[in-house]
């Protein structure tokens, strides 16, 4: 049997262009896998603020995101990419989180080099390249031998006010070739113009994918902010409205709701075992 891991190396070795679409929850990622795309995305800002109203600066724990990851992993056949932040704080916190990433049954992650408290006010900028490059080795030990997609997130060209990066593309460049050598499998660089991407993809050993909208020529695209920040705006819309006026306007109630929740198997599943039993069904 194939394993998610597995399916997203074949998938990234296949050399055609992807999208990991945005889910952070298991309804979420039936609904992707069902439209038809074939892999999902975790970001960690969606699941920090969607599951615990936090932003993503380093207080939503990586336990956190393992535990939301299995559960959205085991419940689709296609593979999961993670936001593994910076996979904790030390090399061992590195290979316990990876191995615990794979164990998990998550297919990919991506791991960056920004210092905590990472996207804040906090002038951090980025780890040492050795550091990072013992990260991700820490990594590859412990992903297990399915070979979980290791992603190494470059925030050079991610700078103020979000990001640490100091927005040097020669820094980008070496930091990348450092990762690769390091083990990592693929390397994203949020920040980074298409041209910019052109670049790295010519100058780079392993694939390059990128943080949002579709970039040509990229190997897949982490497509994220749309369906989280989506589902909230509405529920405000509605909240709102039924505040203010006492009701709420909708034109269904999610009539393809029973698909995704596995509503006919499970109402089988309780009618055979009572038609077995001789208990009433309705």
């Amino acid at each position: 049997m194939t394993s998610p891991a597995q399916k997203l190396r074949a998938m990234i070795a296949a050399k055609k262009h992807f999208i990991a679409a945005d889910t952070y929850s298991v309804l979420t990622a039936r609904i992707i896998e069902k439209v038809g795309f074939t892999a999902g995305y975790m970001g960690g800002h969606a699941c920090s603020a969607f599951h615990y109203g936090v932003p993503d600066n380093g207080i939503f724990s990586q336990v956190e995101m393992i535990e939301q990851a299995g559960r959205i992993a085991a419940a689709v056949d296609i593979p999961i990419i993670a936001d593994a932040d910076t996979l904790g704080e030390t090399v061992a916190d590195a290979f316990h989180f990876a191995r615990r990433y794979a164990r998990a049954g998550v297919a990919g992650i991506h791991v960056e080099d920004e210092v905590n408290p990472k996207h804040s006010k906090f002038q951090n900028g980025l780890c040492a390249i050795a550091d990072m490059q013992f990260r991700i080795e820490a990594a590859v030990r412990g992903r297990g031998a399915d070979a979980m997609v290791i992603i190494a997130r470059c925030d050079e060209m991610y700078g103020p006010p979000i990001g640490g990066g100091g927005g040097s593309f020669e820094e980008a460049v070496a930091r990348g070739k450092a990762y690769a050598e390091a083990g990592a499998d693929v390397m994203v660089y949020p920040g980074t113009s298409p041209a910019q991407n052109a670049e790295l993809i010519a100058a780079l050993p392993i694939p390059v994918c990128v943080l949002g909208p579709v970039v040509p020529g990229t190997a897949f695209a982490l497509h994220t902010g749309w369906g989280w920040m989506g589902a909230a705006e509405l529920h405000l819309e509605r909240a709102t409205e039924l505040m203010e006026t006492g009701k709420v306007t909708m034109t269904s109630m999610f009539p393809r709701k029973g698909e995704f929740i596995e509503q006919d198997f499970y109402d089988n599943l309780i009618a055979e075992w009572a038609g077995k039993t001789g208990r009433q069904v309705r």
